[in-house]
């Protein structure tokens, strides 16, 4: 064995043996880091998923609810604001979507739980009206004054429910406004509970909207929230749009509102000012003033007087008389060209 040579052959297979599993080493090495930053790029690119809290709805259409919902604040808070006769301000403080059973538990129990028929969407929508918020209201419109009443926990009279309505009534009105460029509502309340908690309209782990409201009355403040869920919107989710609403807000001239608009004004009465001179005198001058003194002006009498309506410069006009008593004949708006 030990006289045994290898021939020049047999050592040149012997290293071209050793070179191929050295190159077959080197390429699972570095084939398994290539993996392992592979997988980690990939890893990278992976965003986490909550199936407790799945986002059905789009983000434009977030941004397009966001936008008509605060056009809607505004107008629902001045039309609030003449229901009672003083200052409500009503701001749009955030714009959600999680499940219908989050909703639910976050409430306070009891609650003004309205529950509405929104046709031609399907299924139901939620307007809840905390009652730290709600009281104070019940209490301004049966002719309560500024201080702060008590927060009471318990369901509603009927004589509140019926007051309530009125309030419901007009959220009901504003919300239809808002929503007739996307669709048109029609609007109603099916029933009123106290216990959110006894309500099911989509099953617990169903997306909602959930878009809450802050209201203040004076130095109170309280929370209106409105649940929309998703499959009541699904269908018309293409018309909720960001661009949709950019022009919210401005209304086209209408001829005919116009025409109604005019015929309401032209009955409503104006002050109507006219000045025949001015002049300036001391304190002493006018406290030593008897009857038939002489009061000089720079004006002369051939200039026109100036007429305010309102407030505001309108007209040029000519003192006068007709049947008896003192007139003024109006001739040229101010500052107008002479001919």
């Amino acid at each position: 064995m030990a006289d045994e040579i290898l021939s020049q052959a047999e050592v040149e297979s012997l290293l071209t043996t050793m070179e191929s599993q050295d190159a077959r080493a080197a390429a699972a090495l570095t084939g398994g880091v290539g993996a392992k930053a592979s997988s980690a790029r990939v890893r990278d690119k992976i965003s986490p998923y909550d199936f407790k809290r799945p986002e059905r709805v789009g983000k434009e259409q977030m941004r397009a609810l966001q936008s008509l919902h605060e056009g809607f604040g505004r107008n629902f808070g001045a039309a609030l604001s003449a229901l009672l006769r003083t200052i409500v301000e009503v701001k749009l403080t955030s714009v959600d979507q999680l499940t219908y059973s989050e909703f639910v538990f976050s409430l306070e129990n009891p609650t003004c739980f309205n529950l509405l028929r929104a046709e031609p969407l399907e299924g139901h929508l939620i307007l809840d009206i905390n009652p730290s918020i709600l009281y104070p209201i019940i209490d301004r419109l049966l002719g309560g004054g500024k201080e702060t009443v008590g927060i009471a926990r318990r369901p509603l009279t009927e004589i509140e429910l019926r007051l309530v309505g009125r309030i419901t009534g007009l959220f009901l009105q504003e919300l239809k406004h808002a929503w007739k460029d996307v669709i048109s509502l029609n609007l109603s309340v099916e029933r009123v509970e106290s216990n959110p908690q006894l309500v099911q309209i989509v099953p617990p782990n169903e997306v909602v909207v959930l878009i809450s409201f802050e209201l203040t009355l004076g130095e109170i403040r309280g929370m209106l929230n409105l649940c929309i869920p998703f499959n009541a919107i699904e269908r018309n989710s293409s018309k909720l749009a960001a661009n949709t609403w950019a022009t919210y807000g401005k209304s086209i001239s209408d001829p005919q509102l116009r025409s109604q608009l005019s015929r309401q004004l032209e009955g409503a009465l104006v002050e109507l000012v006219v000045t025949l001179a001015e002049s300036r005198i001391s304190t002493g001058d006018l406290l030593g003033l008897r009857v038939g003194d002489i009061i000089t002006t720079d004006k002369d009498v051939s200039q026109p007087l100036d007429v305010a309506v309102a407030g505001a410069a309108k007209f040029h006009a000519a003192p006068g008389a007709f049947k008896g008593r003192k007139a003024i004949q109006i001739q040229t708006p101010p500052h107008a060209p002479s001919k």
